[in-house]
C-alpha cells in the first residue's frame, strides 16, 4: 500500500506543479445519465442500487408479469426500484472491496 502510494503522492505532486486541480467524480450516478452510453452489452454490465427505503411498496408486481408465465420483465421492474448505478467499471473494484469487508 506504500508503494501504490508513494506513486500517487508523485503523479499529484507533478499535476500540482503544472496547474492542475484535484477532481472527484461520484461513485455512484443517476441510471439516466449511465443507460445508453456504453450499448446494449454495457446497459447489462451496469450494477443497479435499489432504492433507499422499502424499495418495493407501492409496486404491482402482476404488471410486471411476462405474458402466461411465471417470470417477471426484470429490465422493466429494476428501472422502476432502482434510480441510481455503478458504471460497469467501478463494478469490479466495487466488489472486491465488500469481499475483503
Amino acid at each position: 500500500m506504500a508503494g501504490r502510494n508513494y506513486i500517487f503522492d508523485t503523479i499529484r505532486s507533478v499535476f500540482k506543479c503544472y496547474g492542475y486541480a484535484p477532481i472527484e467524480t461520484p461513485a455512484m450516478e443517476n441510471l439516466g445519465t449511465l443507460l445508453g452510453k456504453y450499448g446494449d452489452e454495457g446497459d447489462k454490465l451496469l450494477f443497479r442500487i435499489l432504492n433507499s427505503g422499502d424499495a418495493f411498496s407501492g409496486i404491482d408486481f402482476q404488471s410486471y408479469r411476462l405474458d402466461g408465465e411465471d417470470q417477471y420483465n426484470s429490465k422493466a421492474l429494476s428501472l422502476k426500484v432502482c434510480e441510481k448505478g455503478l458504471r460497469y467499471d467501478l463494478t469490479v473494484p466495487f466488489a472486491r472491496y465488500v469481499v475483503q469487508h
